[in-house]
């Protein structure tokens, strides 16, 4: 088994664990402070955005490393958060859409907290760390992974003691529906999640702005809980694994009116290229079914001229999701701000292991697109940033995954890396962003029954759309493939164009093509 060590800019903290006794050994271990943020693409500060106002994530990132091109191995929660927590992709955990049981198929998969807890950590968490829908779906949303019960936010913890309604919601509109139903002879008896589930048919804005505080919506509320639980954790002589899951910007943009105020709406940036790619198959693009749930944002595409999968939100209603969306963002990086003032107030800054990330990418209108569920850059792009004492700030464009977190986490923790795992530990580049350690990352979409796999290098990313059944761990052949797709991200960063067939490609072509039969090789396994 692989035994990682901590980097020479660490060792004082090594020397130092020597010369307690066993029982103070574990109180210099690191923790792990592990931020999940839902539906949060690359747009913040450290990534470049102009717009955009994240200062406590910026400041977080001035003290960690920046991972610019980093991806997600299939761009919807449930698969992705399976994923990235146990170290497996997805045709592994076999999680490919929100309502498969991770532990249903692989019942003694190893997690990330879970390999934790085994070597002394306290494990806990609160928030959407994973998909409900992909584990247990009850109070304990994977037992095995805490040591400690789960967390969740009680309605002391909102403001007035009023939970938002309908799953979301504080409006005055909405609160008069609930009572609507509640007065229903046919609602007698049910569950206040089967009211709310009712009521969503007939009201679900897409957005909500109001002049309340942070608490009154789950994030805020949220937030104060953690907050109290890591003064609880901060006190115990084990490490802790904190897990801290945020629910938006995830639709519906539901945040405080201040969030709302820091933009102005004329100023949000459209999609410059909302089209479908040239010469690319529709199996690529979706029908963004996500966002046409919600209740003001009708099926257009039911009365126009579009494309198959194009449903054309006019340009107001879109300049209003991306200023939710926007105001989500600084919405979350308020409470991000609060968390890490409360770490740094309990002085455990200096032992704690920080990671941010965004489960996936998220289209805004691209290719005339909402919402992920593709292969394309703004599903799968998903932004993360690793703080650890004793190493310099850095920002760096190597290529990583999200499969690469846990023996990363394993590596700076100063334990063992399990041999089972699929990713690679990031070390080498915490200690030189220059360095690389895989040519490419590998994402995954499955679209009308077929499986699109995406190669993604430093400058392209090759699609490869299979039928009958086919999955990366199976027997491959070229019969297989029923479309392809290739983009150029130094001459068409909007993915303007599928230059599959080019003739001034066929070099490339040839090398991703290899390559993604070598992937496929390397995930075979024996049936």
């Amino acid at each position: 088994m692989k035994i990682s060590k901590f980097p020479l800019v660490s060792t004082g903290l090594l020397l130092l664990t020597s010369m307690h006794a066993e029982k103070n050994e574990v109180k210099t271990k690191m923790n792990v402070l592990f931020i999940a943020v839902d539906d949060l693409k690359p747009v913040l500060g450290c990534y470049g955005d102009k717009i955009i106002k994240t200062p406590n994530i910026d400041k977080l990132a001035e003290s960690g490393t920046v991972f610019l091109q980093n991806y997600c191995q299939q761009s919807v929660s449930g698969p992705t958060r399976a994923s990235l927590m146990t170290g497996k992709r997805p045709d592994y955990t076999k999680v490919w859409d929100l309502q498969t049981k991770m532990r249903n198929k692989n019942p003694d998969i190893l997690t990330i907290p879970q390999y934790f807890g085994q070597q002394g950590y306290v494990t806990t968490a609160i928030g959407k760390i994973y998909d409900p829908r992909c584990v247990d779906n009850g109070k304990f949303l994977d037992k095995e992974s805490w040591t400690l019960p789960y967390n969740f936010t009680a309605k002391e913890y909102y403001y007035k003691n009023q939970q938002p309604v309908l799953h979301y919601y504080q409006s005055k509109e909405a609160k008069e529906l609930v009572a609507q139903i509640e007065a229903m002879p046919e609602m007698s008896g049910k569950t206040s999640f089967e009211i709310s589930e009712y009521g969503v048919k007939k009201y679900k804005p897409s957005v909500e702005c109001l002049d309340l505080p942070d608490n009154a919506y789950q994030d805020g509320a949220q937030t104060d809980r953690a907050i109290e639980l890591l003064a609880v954790l901060s006190k115990k002589d084990q490490p802790f694994f904190l897990g801290v899951g945020f629910a938006r910007p995830h639709i519906p943009f539901v945040s405080p009116k201040k969030y709302w105020d820091l933009y102005k709406r004329e100023d949000m940036p459209l999609a410059k290229f909302q089209e479908h790619a040239k010469n690319s198959p529709e199996l690529a693009y979706t029908n963004s079914g996500e966002i046409l749930a919600y209740t003001d944002i009708p099926p257009l595409c039911s009365f126009t001229d579009s494309k198959v999968n194009q449903i054309g939100i006019d340009k107001e209603k879109q300049k209003e999701l991306i200023h939710g969306y926007y105001a989500s963002v600084s919405y979350v990086d308020a409470q991000v701000g609060k968390i890490l003032a409360k770490l740094d107030e309990l002085g455990l800054r200096k032992n704690t292991i920080i990671i941010l990330w965004g489960d996936h990418g998220w289209h805004l209108g691209d290719h005339d697109l909402w919402c992920k569920h593709t292969n394309f850059e703004q599903a799968t792009r998903a932004p993360m940033i690793i703080a650890m004492p004793g190493y310099k700030p850095s920002v760096t464009s190597s290529t990583t995954e999200f499969v690469d977190i846990f023996p990363t986490l394993c590596d700076l923790a100063g334990l063992q890396i399990p041999q089972v795992l699929d990713g690679k530990s990031l070390i080498p580049i915490l200690k030189n962003p220059k360095v690389s350690v895989k040519e490419y990352s590998v994402s995954q979409y499955p679209h009308d029954g077929k499986m699109g796999y995406s190669i993604r290098t430093s400058k392209y990313r090759l699609t490869w759309w299979m039928n009958k059944g086919f999955r990366s761990n199976n027997a491959f052949s070229r019969d297989k493939i029923v479309a392809k797709e290739l983009y150029d991200y130094d001459k068409d960063p909007l993915e303007t164009v599928n230059v599959i067939d080019e003739n001034l490609y066929k070099t490339v072509v040839n090398d991703l093509d290899k390559k993604m039969v070598e992937y496929f090789k390397s995930q075979r396994t024996e049936n």
